[in-house]
């Protein structure tokens, strides 16, 4: 017996992803919801939900989608160029926006905190990043520098590096932080030795390490807490 695809004409109006964005907020929907939006159209044979849906099968989630290019993507079939395009653009607009800098200043009180205001810039991250964000006397944000790509090691992240910038903007502490990409964030020797090296710098020109963030998948260690800084 041939199967009929289900179109979105089919779907009650109001549980369409278009009219329940409308009516509840983009929040309520799935990915896959909206992700049909940005695709607009299916095909004859497939709908939009159903051609987003094998989207998300092929690429295991957001993570892999996100690092798409237009070839891989338009190897799906009912993607075309067109659609491949609004993917990305829609892709690169939403880093953008979580990239802005808000007009008040972070303040960091916690290591949940300084968590907060890297994760998602730091937790799909293919490569480790090293990232160092300074601090005024009230523990606001004024300035945040990616030191350093690639695999921590005490030889190559010097303090000099870190420690200039802060010194540049006149900083009174700082946090580091770093990714695992494997989503893992458990802290390695080099980790703690880095650590530690950048305590001990930073005390000799009165700028304290507040903390060091390893950054996994949506979870965090704070090397402050393990008592490393």
């Amino acid at each position: 017996m041939e199967k009929f695809p289900i179109m979105i004409r089919d779907v009650p109006e109001e549980e369409r992803p278009r009219e329940r964005l409308v009516n509840r907020g983009a929040a309520a929907l799935s990915n896959q919801e909206l992700l049909a939006i940005i695709l607009r159209t299916g095909t004859v044979k497939e709908s939009v939900l159903e051609i987003s849906q094998r989207l998300f099968m092929h690429f295991e989630g957001l993570r892999r989608l996100k690092d798409a290019t237009i070839e891989e993507l338009t190897e799906i079939k009912g993607v075309g160029e067109a659609k491949a395009v609004q993917i990305l653009a829609a892709i690169e607009l939403g880093q953008r926006v979580w990239n802005l800098n808000p007009s008040e200043k972070y303040t960091i009180r916690s290591p949940e905190d300084a968590a907060n205001y890297v994760m998602e810039e730091l937790r799909f991250l293919n490569q480790e990043h090293f990232v160092c964000v300074y601090l005024n006397t009230k523990n606001q944000v004024i300035h945040k520098q990616t030191v350093f790509i690639g695999s921590l090691n005490a030889s190559i992240v010097h303090p000099r590096e870190v420690l200039k910038e802060g010194i540049r903007r006149s900083a009174a502490s700082f946090v580091c932080f770093h990714n695992h990409p494997s989503g893992d964030p458990s802290p390695s020797k080099e980790d703690i030795d880095v650590t530690k090296r950048l305590a001990e710098c930073g005390k000799l020109i009165g700028m304290e390490l507040l903390d060091h963030l390893i950054i996994g998948d949506k979870k965090y260690i704070s090397l402050k807490e393990k008592g490393y800084v």
